[in-house]
């Protein structure tokens, strides 16, 4: 999804915008960790916590622990723990469980289209939402981090108040070529959000508008496939 247009502001020199991201990357400093080190096979599906305490989010029980919401079975093909999203139409799978404080992982990539030359052409569209609240619709009041690929990374406001800033030159460092899996990791904690790709840092901010609900991926005009869902939930 793109961020929602809003009123012309007046322009910030460069050393200014710099230094505004800086400042808000650095107040949520400590919230990323390392991204988990990508591998090709999806793996068995079960619902018990790994060593590092991260609980998967696709299972075999994945009907009675999502929402589909805009879309239809026929939209999602879940193998294993990989569920690939044909795109069509819009909407969203969501958890039916609401997070307030977490880390959350997974890995996104799109099928990259025959004869695409130049990634910066490609216009495949996705998005995490977050701290979803309200009753679901397309689109509902929440957080998004966007996976549109131009602007993956990005993390802003859905119809809610929310602060935030990209770090300068990291989304160019960070995103893979179209086809390649992007490992991605999001932490909640109290209102601050903070996302890297690829164990890069590319956004983080703040809102008290929202800060608890539910999780989705989106299914928004192209084909893309989601792996290693998994969530970890942290004391406040």
């Amino acid at each position: 999804m793109s961020p929602q247009p809003t009123p012309p502001r007046r322009r910030l020199r460069p050393r200014t915008a710099i230094a505004l991201g800086t400042v808000l990357c650095a107040s949520c400093a400590g919230l990323i960790a390392a991204a988990p080190a990508l591998s090709d096979p999806p793996r068995p599906a079960t619902n018990r916590a790994d060593a590092d305490g991260f609980v998967p989010l696709v299972t075999e029980t994945f009907a009675s622990d999502f929402d589909l919401v805009g879309i239809e079975k026929s939209t999602l093909t879940i193998k294993g723990d990989e569920v690939a999203v044909s795109g069509h139409p819009d909407g969203y799978f969501a958890t039916r469980k609401s997070y307030k404080n977490y880390t959350l992982r997974f890995e996104w990539k799109y099928d990259r289209p025959a004869g695409l030359k130049d990634d910066a052409k490609f216009s495949g569209n996705s998005g995490l939402l977050i701290h979803i609240v309200g009753q679901h619709k397309i689109w509902p009041k929440c957080i998004e981090m966007q996976l549109m690929n131009a602007d993956a990374g990005h993390v802003f406001g859905v119809g809610a108040k929310f602060a935030s800033a990209k770090v300068p030159g990291a989304q160019q460092r960070a995103i893979k070529p179209v086809g390649a899996w992007n490992a991605t990791e999001v932490v909640c904690k109290d209102g601050a959000i903070a996302a890297s790709i690829n164990g890069v840092v590319i956004s983080s901010g703040r809102g008290d508008d929202v800060v608890e609900g539910k999780i989705a991926w989106q299914s928004e005009g192209a084909p893309i496939r989601f792996r290693k869902l998994e969530i970890k939930e942290t004391k406040p």
